[in-house]
């Protein structure tokens, strides 16, 4: 069974203002005649299909495409709704379009009612885990309290209860949208943190043969059978090395993976990501490979330089972010506040904020619960708007 995982498309995107679109129809392009190619079996796309639960109708356009395009192809696609998706719009006609072969899971009551597919050697059961909101969710799976392990652990026990009820030799593939231990984030993600807890045990998914995750956007194997396919393109700059990438996985009669490999997904341009003076960076002959990328540059000069960014921009026409860190020439060396917060969580640093205005005295635990319930709540209010807005 050949699958290629793909995930975290984010359509309707842009990079720091410049558009996307072309380089991402140019991704589905590339996807389509993979798919062809590679004669794959099955596409797997874990999550985040658009940037918003409100996609433009240009993204949405992208989408329609692509989905007549490989149903054309007669391969199978298989979707979850990921963070950043409307899971109700993204699923829209979903009955419907199952009949093409295009199977879109973004309904939580669904995780333990696979797409069926068949080899040579076999069945194979695809279950899609679309992204599980604990707050909206926990109650569906009876739960009363509560994170993403444990909503996503109460989802794979339906998978595993329903895998074993099936034939002998059913081998299992697990599309999920998560931060699992051990994942490299980016600047990209947005976050998914409930109560203090954004990730998962990777344990939480024994049981099956591949999990095709969905949400970090590098490229990454947590374990033979758990992978992060990482987004398509690049959408922050904190993406600058990683290696864009769908992986082309095939699984052999018992499940095993047989073949494995990154398939490079085409880029618009480099990401270039300089610093130093303004005098030197416009000077300097070893940045001649940044006057064609996107640059995000840092300016170390004591004093802000007059019209940096048109100076820039003279040599390096696609600078987008500009960015000031000025060398120290005297004074008391502290590090500025984005630095000294860089890292922490919300709580974190309402509690250093309590020590700051109270020298010496610091949240006391009955303070830090109330400080704890007061980010719960709002997060809880958060998704709740959110899911009225879908």
């Amino acid at each position: 069974m050949r699958l290629l995982h793909t995930s975290d498309w984010h359509l309707g995107r842009t990079f720091h203002r410049e558009s996307l679109h072309d380089a991402q129809r140019a991704f589905l392009d590339h996807l389509v005649a993979v798919a062809g190619v590679e004669r794959v079996d099955a596409v797997l796309v874990a999550g985040d299909v658009y940037d918003r639960a409100l996609p433009g109708l240009e993204a949405v356009a992208l989408f329609d495409d692509v989905l007549v395009r490989l149903a054309a192809l007669g391969v199978p696609a298989v979707f979850i709704s990921g963070n950043h998706d409307s899971a109700r719009r993204l699923g829209v006609a979903a009955r419907l379009i199952d009949r093409a072969g295009i199977h879109l899971r973004t309904d939580p009551d669904g995780c333990a009612e696979p797409v069926l597919l068949a080899d040579a050697h076999g069945p194979v059961a695809v279950y899609g885990l679309p992204y599980l909101e604990p707050t909206l969710v926990r109650e569906r799976f009876g739960l009363d309290r509560g994170g993403h392990d444990r909503v996503l652990g109460a989802a794979m026990d339906a998978v595993r209860a329903d895998l074993a009820a099936r034939p002998a030799g059913t081998r299992a593939v697990v599309l999920a949208h998560a931060f699992v231990t051990g994942g490299e984030p980016s600047a990209s993600e947005r976050d998914i943190t409930v109560g203090g807890v954004a990730s998962v045990p990777a344990a939480v998914f024994d049981g099956v043969h591949y999990v095709a995750l969905g949400h970090l956007h590098g490229s990454q194997r947590l374990a033979p059978h758990l992978r992060y396919s990482g987004s398509p393109l690049a959408y922050s700059f904190s993406e600058a090395d990683h290696r864009k990438t769908m992986w082309l996985i095939e699984l052999d009669a018992d499940g095993a993976i047989a073949e494995e490999r990154r398939i490079d997904c085409p880029q618009p341009r480099r990401l270039a990501r300089l610093r130093g003076r303004l005098a030197e960076l416009l000077a300097d002959g070893r940045h001649g490979w940044a006057e064609d990328a996107w640059v995000e540059a840092t300016l170390t000069d004591p004093a802000r330089p007059a019209e940096a960014m048109e100076r820039l921009r003279r040599r390096f026409p696609h600078t987008v972010q500009l960015l000031f860190d000025p060398e120290h020439t005297g004074g008391d060396g502290h590090p500025s506040y984005a630095a000294r917060v860089s890292g922490r969580s919300d709580l974190e640093i309402a509690e250093g904020f309590v020590r700051h205005v109270r020298p010496g005295d610091g949240p006391s635990e009955a303070e830090r619960a109330w400080l704890a319930e007061g980010f719960e709540a709002v997060r809880r209010e958060d998704a709740r708007t959110e899911e009225a807005a879908r």
